[in-house]
């Protein structure tokens, strides 16, 4: 595991194992009751992602892990590992970025990143999240609802640009998500 550069020098990223599973399935039912909490009962309701989603992102390696670790051993290693948040790369083309309601900043390759939840353990678990992806691949993109204030926020300060609206392909109802992108590479 590599130090994240714009993270604390504790924090690192890994790709999520079937071992993690549990983690990741506590982290979005969290998410989910402090999205509905605050407003914005609709994003991912009471079952979204479904589980199968969650182990297809695990089996073919799209789910990171942003972790750290408490303390260090008598040795010196690294001591208990924290799981912070989960998030998912996609690498583009995304069919529900095909068609914006605005424009994107640049037709160029991208990364997409979804499915961000965080275990309230650390603070700034989602910006260290998007910050690390944009340090690896220059260029991404991200939505999210409308109503989801709380991830615009963590977008917004992280330098994405809202470029317009997009519609979830793959989602009946409720698929209008804002668009953002942020491209490091111009």
């Amino acid at each position: 595991m590599a130090s994240d550069p714009t993270s604390p020098a504790t924090r690192t990223v890994r790709v999520a194992t079937a071992d993690d599973f549990d983690a990741i399935q506590a982290m979005y039912a969290r998410a989910r009751r402090l999205m509905a909490a605050n407003g914005n009962p609709t994003q991912w309701s009471d079952r979204f992602p479904l589980e199968s989603t969650v182990r297809a992102d695990i089996a073919e390696g799209r789910a990171r892990l942003l972790v750290d670790h408490a303390g260090t051993t008598a040795d010196g290693d690294p001591g208990v590992e924290r799981i912070l948040a989960v998030f998912v790369l996609c690498p583009g083309p995304d069919p529900s970025y095909a068609e914006i309601d605005g424009a994107w900043l640049d037709d160029d390759d991208y990364m997409a990143v979804h499915r961000v939840a965080a275990s309230g353990l650390g603070p700034h678990a989602g910006r260290d999240c998007l910050n690390w992806a944009v340090a690896r691949y220059g260029n991404v993109r991200m939505d999210t609802h409308r109503n989801n204030h709380a991830m615009q926020h963590v977008l917004e300060s992280c330098g994405f640009m809202r470029c317009g609206v997009i519609e979830l392909v793959a989602r009946e109802g409720d698929a209008e998500r804002l668009a953002y992108q942020r491209n490091d590479r111009r």
